[in-house]
């Protein structure tokens, strides 16, 4: 496959844990990969054949607006994107400010709209094309312990089936993945006594699905909430 026929990917929140991961499964599946992370990901890019890395964050409109450009600019095409984010405020229900909801509304799903804005008119041009937007078990399970990120990442899967219904005709796919406990997190007993399969997933199992999902192999498979929770999740 020339280098001009390879898929583009787009990652975020790829400096580390999931994003990482995945970052590192697309380019070992040859994909070229653009990474974003107000790191920078220059550990993950040195794992790439080839790729690129930003500096910035999924909350800046600019950031993402440069972020597309680069890609666009430098290959011409953009055939998958992958949303994941980092955590937003945690705390008791009621003690959580009106600027820690507006935090996570950028965080979590003005983060896909605003990409989607940005990257959709390139993905019409080339027709079939997917998204992943990394979500959480938590979206139908709501913890008390992530209260922001439970509402949000809920309304986050009415975007995409939303997304998912207008761009179906043109060949454009968005899922959702919702990952349970993954390794990239502290080990807890409270937390592996929730876990049917009695263990911890590894981001190295989120990255495989991630990759599948922005397959032909999953040509099919649009508008849905993958859970990747070993059991815990019974409402999908």
């Amino acid at each position: 496959m020339g280098s001009e026929q390879k898929p583009v990917a787009l990652v975020t929140a790829a400096g580390k844990g999931m994003g990482a991961a995945i970052a590192k499964r697309l380019g070992a599946e040859g994909w070229r990969v653009g990474l974003l992370s107000p790191s920078g990901a220059a550990e993950t890019l040195q794992a790439l054949p080839e790729g690129f890395a930003r500096a910035g964050s999924v909350t800046e409109t600019a950031d993402l607006e440069a972020f597309v450009g680069e890609a666009t600019e430098r290959w011409g095409r953009i055939d998958g994107v992958v949303v994941s984010t980092g955590h937003p405020p945690k705390g008791e229900l009621l003690a959580l400010s009106d600027e820690d909801w507006h935090r996570g509304l950028d965080l979590i799903l003005l983060s896909v709209a605003r990409l989607a804005r940005l990257v959709t008119p390139v993905m019409e041009r080339q027709g079939k094309r997917a998204w992943v937007n990394v979500s959480t078990f938590a979206a139908f399970e709501p913890s008390p312990v992530f209260p922001i990120s439970a509402s949000l990442r809920a309304a986050l899967a009415g975007y995409a089936k939303l997304y998912a219904d207008r761009y179906a005709a043109a060949g454009i796919r968005m899922n959702n993945l919702l990952p349970g406990y993954i390794d990239s997190l502290p080990e807890k007993e409270e937390r592996l006594a929730q876990i049917p399969m009695g263990r911890y997933g590894t981001v190295e199992e989120i990255a495989a699905t991630a990759a599948f999902l922005l397959s032909d192999g999953a040509g099919y498979i649009t508008g849905q909430n993958l859970g990747i929770d070993g059991g815990m999740n019974i409402n999908i």
